[in-house]
């Protein structure tokens, strides 16, 4: 009774409005009970407890679900058939209602008949005890449409594979041809309501769905007939609607099954005028669009080697891709795009389905049209029509497949040549934006060298209105078009002035689209636009300065790809031209008296912005610098330097500058050396000042390119940085919680495996390394994957590291037993806290894939630390919730890794970890679907 009233309590605290915290403590209360033995005998109780509420009796019987699935081995083998008896019991009280609870149930007898082998007329027990009585079938059909589903679909059960072949076979395919009959009795039974009839159709589609119906055994039933039969009914419609869709795809093995095939098709076929007839009614011809779909999927072999009979699939197919409501024609997209793969495998092909896909071609570019006035759409339709008209570009490539690409450009070609024929005032821009937009998604099957319709189109462009709809889907063909392009130069001149004045357009998108057709074309014709470059940079100088961020960017983005195209001398140069012109803002911003504007600002931080996306294309001139970047390396840093003194508190500026110093890196290569030591400096005092983590991103940089450098000055900043960052993260974390500073951590974390693998003088022997210890611990507590495996990838370098193998042949590097001393003082000092966090994180959120990491710490720790490990991790176990890891569970990882310990095997530990993982995220994944 206690259980009972402190169940009930937790429940009621979701039919009120309490807080957060009282919501996750009934919950979490609610889960622990559902796991528990005692659960059984409560739910039961409930469960037949007349004055139980509703919300109480559903509990009960989800419980009764979930422990069937997870803890029947709580239930002593001698009762299980008690229990069955318990569940159908409870099943005929409840079989008129509700239905929430009714399926539990169901499903929870489902679930216990495939795992009790002694129960082996499971099928016919349900049949005899509620077949029989009309108010109980509905329960019995309940229990037979969620009995296949339940077979396949809870992989949660623990049976093996060969008990599940067996036991399904015993509980499903033996009963197919019963279940056939008795589900043809009761379609056709005296009296019978539609609700019942829809019932018998539902649980015959799932035995469909599970292969365990046979098709041609169907066919010899009544309820082959009734299915067609039933579309003419309004309450059955839906139903019968997937029983068809299910019986066809299940003859798609189309030899075996020519006898049903050659009964389904003929009705098929005879549904095509209700397109016609229930055209007003969109949820009628969805359904036989599916039909329709279906058919024409499974069957499209046949299709194509009887054109003449079954073209008339085709068609209806086709009319419902020009159905007006757009959320219905996608149903039709699947069985064009599979036609079309199959047609490309035919040597020759009917003309019947060369005009299927010219039709399908005008319908899709008809859909394409935006509305004649596109304010009546509000802004998500909008939105949504825009993402779907990529989805139908998708399906014109499968005409052009069919059809040949030239073919399809000419036809869209002509559909502008003929809206432009009318008198300007009867244009229609949305008559010309359609087919841009169609010739735009074709550009990828577009063969570079063809000189005939792709000219046309360019020839066209120039007479098309300067409507900024149409500007842009013009601008964008340019964009798509730029691998053609570059195989006929002769255009360049032409797109690069369209491409001018889209920037001049008043309607950003066109502006938007201008910046993207300058990018691309710059990026596939570089080596065309060499001559070009000092028009970009005037233009750049002018109008240039009227664009808005974005767009400027994609314009330094095309002028750096046609820098990379040049040779090395002069693209030095041409690099150098365009980034002065930054770097000069850069420096009036670091001169600035009195504070700057927050335009200014911004006008400095974009200039970064565009810096770092030129040298990122142009990356690097490798080892030799041409003689123009000789001394650029350390005036760019001077200038920066200087910059980061002033603005390093600014934290949009300090990101997009240490971004363009990350490029930096890759662009000057060894020439950074002489400015290293600086570099460091600067970063390890702004992070000092300011806890940004980019700073110490490019000090993990610095240290990652030149960590091995023996010059003193740079070794010397290097430990000035392990130190003064160690200091500044240790004081972050007494002030805010690791997850509040993920950043931080993982660049400080990644830092740090930089200067143990490559300076482990300044790592080892340091004062702050067991601060750094204990600050990197916290990683291991953000649930974040990347943080969590640097730190695990820390420790594990910081407990292999060569300097604890004594096996290692001798003379060991002098400073090693100084290494040694300070792992071993932290692992001593800091071990019981690293390991209750890596037994905590295995258990809870840990990614998968780090388990060998996992392992290969403990394994250490077995080796070398063995009886501290055998004492740490009882204490590191206790505090583990059950939550995340069961009493046993913990108990068997115990037991597991002592006998690893004291048998000396310590690749055992592995076993150990995985168990463990196993079991956890088994009760994880149980509370996380709430069985």
């Amino acid at each position: 009774m206690a259980d009972l009233q402190a169940l009930l309590s937790a429940l009621d605290v979701f039919s009120r409005t309490p807080d957060k915290a009282s919501l996750d403590s009934a919950n979490s209360w609610l889960q622990d009970f559902q796991h528990s033995p005692e659960a059984w005998a409560t739910c039961n109780v409930l469960l037949l407890s007349p004055d139980a509420p509703l919300a109480a009796k559903l509990f009960a019987a989800q419980t009764f679900r979930a422990k069937v699935t997870y803890d029947l081995h709580q239930v002593d083998p001698t009762n299980l058939l008690a229990l069955r008896d318990t569940l159908l019991t409870a099943l005929e009280r409840y079989h008129s209602g509700p239905r929430t609870i009714n399926v539990q149930l169901c499903l929870a007898i489902a679930g216990l008949a495939l795992q009790l082998p002694a129960w082996d007329n499971a099928v016919q027990t349900m049949i005899d005890s509620f077949g029989r009585n009309p108010a109980t079938v509905p329960t019995l059909l309940q229990f037979l449409t969620l009995l296949p589903e339940e077979l396949f679909g809870n992989t949660k059960i623990p049976i093996t594979d060969e008990e599940y072949r067996e036991r399904s076979a015993q509980l499903l395919t033996a009963y197919s041809k019963q279940i056939l009959e008795l589900l043809s009795m009761y379609i056709q039974a005296t009296g019978v309501t539609s609700t019942v009839q829809s019932q018998v159709f539902g649980c015959l589609r799932s035995w469909l769905a599970a292969g365990e119906v046979n098709a041609f055994e169907l066919s010899k039933t009544p309820l082959f007939t009734y299915a067609f039969d039933a579309l003419a009914s309004e309450e059955l419609f839906d139903a019968a609607v997937d029983v068809i869709c299910e019986l066809i795809h299940e003859t798609q093995e189309i030899d075996d099954n020519m006898p049903v095939i050659e009964l389904i098709v003929p009705r098929v076929i005879a549904l095509k005028p209700q397109l016609t007839r229930q055209r007003d009614d969109p949820d009628k011809i969805r359904g036989y669009a599916r039909i329709f779909a279906e058919a024409g999927e499974t069957y499209r072999l046949l299709l194509l080697q009887h054109a003449e009979t079954f073209f008339p699939i085709v068609e209806a197919i086709g009319e419902c891709s020009a159905y007006p409501d757009l959320d219905i024609v996608p149903i039709t997209f699947p069985f064009w795009m599979r036609l079309s793969q199959t047609i490309g495998k035919k040597s020759s092909l009917s003309p019947l389905f060369l005009k299927a896909y010219q039709s399908l071609m005008g319908v899709i570019i008809h859909h394409l049209h935006f509305p004649t006035d596109p304010s009546t759409l509000t802004g998500q339709e909008l939105d949504s029509f825009r993402s779907f008209r990529h989805v139908m570009g998708d399906t014109l490539k499968d005409c052009c497949f069919v059809l040949r690409t030239e073919f399809c450009l000419l036809a869209t070609y002509q559909m502008i040549t003929t809206a432009l024929a009318h008198s300007p005032e009867h244009i229609s821009w949305q008559e010309i934006e359609a087919p841009l937009f169609a010739m735009r998604s074709m550009g990828a099957e577009v063969d570079p060298n063809d000189n005939n319709a792709v000219p046309k189109i360019m020839d066209l462009i120039p007479s098309l209105p300067n409507h900024p709809r149409v500007r842009y889907a013009a601008l964008l063909i340019i964009s798509r078009y730029t691998e053609w392009i570059n195989a006929h130069p002769q255009y360049i001149t032409f797109q690069l002035q369209y491409i001018s004045a889209g920037f001049e357009d008043s309607d950003s998108e066109v502006c938007a689209a201008a910046g993207q057709a300058l990018k691309y074309l710059c990026q596939d014709c570089k080596q065309h636009l060499v001559d070009f470059l000092p028009t970009l940079h005037t233009f750049l100088s002018t109008t240039g300065t009227k664009l808005v961020q974005d767009d400027r960017r994609q314009v330094y983005e095309a002028i750096a790809f046609v820098i990379s195209a040049m040779p090395m001398d002069q693209a030095a140069q041409s690099l150098r031209t365009f980034s002065l012109d930054i770097l000069n803002q850069v420096h009036k911003l670091t001169n600035h008296r009195g504070t700057p504007t927050k335009a200014e600002m911004e006008e400095v931080g974009d200039g970064l912005e565009n810096l770092e996306v030129m040298l990122q294309i142009v990356h690097s001139f490798g080892e030799e610098l041409p003689s123009a970047c000789q001394n650029s390396c350390e005036e760019a840093w001077v200038v920066f330097d200087s910059f980061l003194a002033k603005y390093a508190a600014n934290a949009d500026l300090a990101e997009r500058t240490t971004r363009v110093l990350r490029r930096g890196i890759d662009l000057f290569n060894s020439s950074v050396l002489t400015v290293a030591s600086s570099v460091t400096t600067r970063m390890s005092a702004a992070f000092e000042t300011t806890g940004f983590p980019s700073f110490l991103w490019i000090a993990g940089k610095v240290v990652g390119r030149f960590g091995d450098e023996e010059d003193s000055g740079l070794r010397a900043a290097f430990r000035v940085l392990f130190e003064q960052s160690t200091s500044k993260v240790a004081s972050l974390l007494q002030v805010k919680n690791p997850g509040d500073i993920p950043d931080v951590l993982e660049d400080y974390i990644q830092m740090l495996l930089q200067i143990a693998s490559l300076a482990p003088d300044v790592f080892y022997a340091s004062p702050a390394f067991p601060i750094a210890f204990r600050a990197s611990m916290a990683g291991l507590t953000v649930v974040h994957s990347d943080i969590i495996f640097a730190a695990l990838d820390l420790f594990q370098s910081i407990l292999l590291h060569d300097s604890l193998d004594s096996s290692l042949p001798l003379p060991h590097p002098p400073k090693f037993p100084i290494y040694a001393a300070s792992i071993r003082v932290a692992i001593e000092k800091e071990g019981f806290t690293l390991l209750s966090l890596v037994v905590a994180g295995i258990v809870g959120e840990f990614p998968a894939d780090s388990t060998a990491k996992v392992v290969s710490i403990f394994r250490v720790l077995a080796h070398t630390w063995p009886s501290q490990l055998l004492t740490w991790l009882p204490r590191a176990l206790e505090q583990l919730p059950t939550s995340d890891a069961p009493a046993q569970a913990k108990a068997q990882f115990l037991q597991d890794v002592t006998s690893s310990v004291n048998t000396r095997q310590f690749d055992k530990v592995k076993y150990a970890i995985l168990s463990l993982t196993r079991a956890s995220r088994k009760i994880r994944e149980r509370r996380r679907t709430g069985l």
